[in-house]
């Protein structure tokens, strides 16, 4: 498991001070991005820049559980399950201490830019993700 710790900062909140959703979705895609630097050492510099690749997200289904409010430090929990010819399932699930705040399953796909279709995972990086499945 892969654990990114953020707070939620008043960028992140509504006018109430919680935590407006499609803010989760940058704080899990900052989660995502640590992991490939962190975990895989296939940061996205690496990726966007020289390499011309990327990984869009495909599909997802998420649950917010509880809310999330201004200063409230939050574990991202990253777990790889299920690593396809071109693509990656992700659980990811947000927690304040021991209260769940969300749970989200995702679907990365490889490409190259412009390629307009899925390209099968590169032997190393196939390798690295397959580690962290096993």
């Amino acid at each position: 498991m892969f654990v990114y710790r953020q707070k939620v900062l008043f960028q992140h909140c509504d006018p109430a001070g919680i935590v407006f959703y499609p803010r989760y979705f940058e704080m899990i895609n900052a989660t995502v991005e640590e992991w490939f630097s962190e975990r895989l050492d296939f940061g996205f510099e690496i990726m966007h820049g020289k390499l011309g690749v990327a990984v869009p997200t495909a599909a997802l289904q998420i649950s917010f559980t509880a809310p999330s409010m201004l200063g409230d430090m939050l574990d991202f929990r990253l777990v790889a399950t299920r690593l396809g010819r071109s693509s990656l399932d992700l659980m990811i699930e947000a927690f304040c201490g021991d209260e769940k705040r969300l749970s989200m399953t995702s679907t990365l796909v490889f490409t190259k830019r412009g390629a307009g279709k899925s390209e099968p995972w590169p032997d190393e990086l196939r390798q690295k993700i397959s580690d962290e499945i096993n």
